[in-house]
């Protein structure tokens, strides 16, 4: 990803400021992976249908306030989903719980999964389905302080840079590096 603001985002973010329907084309071009990463992180797709609608929702309240600057309009739009994540945990930490115990607890069987899936659903258990391994991490991962979560999640699972992680996180990028470097050395502990 380029570090400036694309010209299309650039022309979307003016244009949505005096008329909300361009907010639209927005939120089709960053959905998917604004809601990958809520996903991944609360390990729960309802909760994450939910907190990515909030996140959309609170960008589209906020737009006006919006400066275009050098840093993604994504940046801005994962800052908000981080804010949004924070929230849910504190509210109620969760463990995220496999696809199996998900439509276990839901009452459904594999096939009903199947029937309602849409392209989006499809991508969301696939992603956290991808292995029994992934949901091990997970579960370490919020054993861990969420300074750690977040810039372990940006950075590997949302595979964002060190730059990207300190502009979404608004932290400078040494202290990212450190945190990453801290919350890695404490998920290593508790995979042992």
């Amino acid at each position: 990803m380029s570090s400036s603001v694309s010209d299309t985002d650039r022309g979307l973010i003016e244009r949505a400021k005096v008329d909300p329907e361009a907010f639209g084309a927005l939120f089709e071009r960053h959905f998917d992976p604004i809601f990958g990463y809520i996903a991944r992180r609360t390990g729960d797709y309802d909760a994450a249908r939910d907190l990515t609608s909030e996140t959309f929702l609170k960008a589209l309240k906020n737009v006006s306030r919006y400066r275009v600057t050098d840093v993604p309009v994504s940046a801005w739009l994962y800052a908000i989903a981080t804010n949004e994540i924070r929230l849910y945990f504190r509210r109620g930490r969760r463990a995220p719980l496999s696809l199996d115990q998900l439509s276990a607890d839901a009452g459904l069987d594999v096939p009903s999964w199947s029937e309602l899936a849409s392209s989006e659903r499809e991508s969301a258990d696939l992603e956290l389905e991808r292995t029994q391994e992934f949901a091990r991490v997970q579960r370490a991962l919020l054993e861990i302080p969420i300074k750690y979560q977040e810039v372990i999640a940006l950075r590997f699972f949302e595979e964002k840079s060190i730059a990207e992680v300190a502009a979404i996180l608004e932290k400078p990028e040494g202290t990212v590096k450190s945190l990453l470097s801290r919350g890695l050395a404490r998920l290593r502990e508790i995979l042992k």
